[in-house]
């Protein structure tokens, strides 16, 4: 929150934009963005750009997720996500399946810095949404995995939801907000999702016009 407090007044750079044209916010994410097991338009990031709508705001939302993605699969198509699309924000929702996968935290950490520096050289706030693993990781893998969010968050400074999935997989009503797999947020899910991104994003985003 305080991250993205201090980054509002900063002035957008998204240069190579088009004059006039609506800035885009970039989501570069995994399954968890991807509308996996869900009907279209449904997702937390559909809700968002719905959102927009109504509030009158005039953002864009690119969903460039894609279901099993790690953070070097991000970290590879960043660039021309950047390039195509000149985002004014980049929303990064990655981490969650290297660490299922059993991958150095040490990589993790080095493909969420590099694409958050990408995202920032190309004029872009950047907006990382931290994750956790659930309690049979164990406590050590668990703490070890959290800092690599809050640590980047703090060293880059940029803006941090710590939890993402925070109302959802730690709160009284978990199992009815997943789908079978136990793993994916279903359709009841996907508003607190936003409202977890929403206060955090909003400073980031350029006025309306």
């Amino acid at each position: 929150m305080l991250a993205a407090a201090a980054l509002a007044y900063l002035p957008f750079r998204a240069g190579a934009a088009e004059p006039g044209s609506a800035p885009v916010i970039l989501v570069v994410g995994d399954s968890l963005s991807a509308e996996y097991g869900l009907a279209r338009g449904t997702g937390w990031v559909a809700l968002l750009e719905r959102r927009l709508q109504e509030g009158r705001r005039t953002a864009r939302v690119v969903n460039a997720s894609v279901s099993g993605d790690t953070t070097a699969g991000g970290r590879s198509r960043l660039p021309a996500l950047l390039q195509q699309h000149r985002p004014a924000v980049v929303v990064i929702e990655l981490g969650g399946n290297d660490a299922l996968r059993g991958l150095p935290l040490s990589g993790t950490r080095d493909n969420l810095r590099a694409m958050i520096r990408a995202s920032r050289e190309a004029g872009a706030r950047v907006l990382l949404l931290g994750m956790d693993m659930p309690p049979n990781y164990g406590e050590r893998f668990r703490a070890q995995f959290r800092a690599v969010y809050t640590d980047l968050a703090r060293e880059e400074k940029v803006a941090l939801v710590p939890f993402f999935l925070a109302g959802v997989a730690d709160g009284p009503q978990a199992a009815a907000l997943f789908q079978d797999d136990r793993i994916h947020p279903n359709e009841r899910a996907q508003p607190i999702l936003l409202d977890n991104v929403w206060p955090v994003m909003l400073p980031l985003l350029p006025p309306s016009r």
